[in-house]
């Protein structure tokens, strides 16, 4: 007689029978999540490290006064607390001066609040009424070393200045730069600066012309 009993299915069987596989598991969604917030910061670090490694401010404001007054206002930097932005910004910011007196060598130390840092100014090249380069060595908000320049171009009986600040952006400063206007910023600061050298100068007594005599 035939035994009713179906036989039990094999072990190999099983495996290769889809309906008895055991479920998958899918990633949980805060593995996705940590998944596109990791695509999307490489992303946009690759964004900002293709941006421009160089930068360049300029402004340039137009004096009635010989350029040999205006040179003089820049040159010596003793003068500068008459005219510029970072002092009226921060009036107890202490200055030290060192090198020469004036003109290339010529150096201050400045350490201010947090608006104007810490860091050092020195003249390296200074060409008598036409240009006057500066090192700008920050320590802080942030650390650095830029160029700054002022060229004066004299028109008749006045003087274009242009003061300009040259340097390198690094990761950090990308950054900061695709959410602030760094040459509006830099900017006013040179306009308002120049503005004032421009008051100063324009308010010097004009030296007397002697009558001709006959």
């Amino acid at each position: 007689m035939t035994d009713p009993t179906p036989a039990a299915p094999s072990p190999a069987a099983d495996q290769n029978n889809p309906h008895l596989q055991p479920a998958k598991k899918s990633p949980s969604l805060f593995v996705k999540v940590l998944l596109v917030l990791a695509v999307a910061i490489g992303g946009l670090a690759v964004f900002i490290a293709m941006q421009p490694n160089d930068f360049k401010v300029s402004r340039t404001v137009t004096m009635t006064a010989p350029v040999a007054e205006i040179f003089e206002e820049v040159n010596d930097l003793h003068k500068w607390e008459a005219w510029s932005p970072y002092d009226k910004r921060d009036p107890s910011m202490i200055k030290t001066y060192k090198g020469e007196p004036k003109g290339t060598g010529a150096s201050y130390h400045w350490n201010g609040n947090n608006d104007v840092g810490e860091g050092t100014s020195t003249i390296i090249e200074s060409r008598p009424n036409e240009l006057i380069r500066f090192r700008l060595e920050f320590v802080r908000p942030f650390a650095g070393t830029n160029i700054a320049e002022f060229a004066f171009e004299p028109k008749g009986d006045q003087t274009a200045v242009t003061w300009s600040l040259l340097g390198q952006y690094n990761f950090v400063t990308k950054a900061l730069c695709l959410v602030m206007d760094m040459d509006k910023m830099i900017g006013n600061d040179f306009e308002q600066g120049l503005n004032k050298l421009k008051e100063v100068v324009e308010k010097k007594p004009k030296p007397e012309v002697e009558a001709a005599t006959n």
